[in-house]
């Protein structure tokens, strides 16, 4: 792959960390005030919550860089995918919350990855963000 790719590929990893280091500490002060906190003592909400932190990072910069809501779409899957198959053997029995935890995070960096080479148009070219590159959000 190109270097278009890659940078990609590291923009959308620097949009997940700062949308969790941004969003997560308002999900908590909202949670909280709510008093809801206990709601996230168990892993399914938390995995999800944090895969809905990410995936906001990824579209606010994909529709800006100018990506369609597919490929946008596509990207967030990726977010939740790894969260989802993991949890099936947490729920069996045979791993932890913190597996469930680390495993998702790890595996949505080659998840992500998958989703890129499946569209390299997408993800080789430059792209100007949406307001140069004429590309209206729809």
């Amino acid at each position: 792959m190109n270097r278009h790719f890659w940078r990609h590929y590291l923009e959308m990893v620097a949009a997940m960390f700062v949308a969790m280091m941004v969003l997560e500490p308002l999900r908590m002060v909202v949670v909280g005030a709510l008093g809801w906190s206990g709601a996230f003592d168990r892993v399914e909400p938390l995995a999800l919550a944090m895969a809905t932190e990410m995936s906001a990072g990824m579209i606010a910069w994909m529709r800006f860089r100018g990506h369609d809501w597919a490929p946008t779409l596509q990207m967030c899957a990726a977010m939740f995918v790894p969260f989802l198959v993991l949890l099936v053997p947490h729920w069996a029995g045979a791993l932890s919350a913190d597996a469930v935890m680390v495993g998702g995070h790890v595996l949505m960096l080659p998840a992500m990855a998958l989703v890129m080479v499946r569209r390299p148009q997408e993800y080789t070219k430059p792209r100007a963000h949406a307001a140069h590159s004429g590309k209206a959000h729809r």
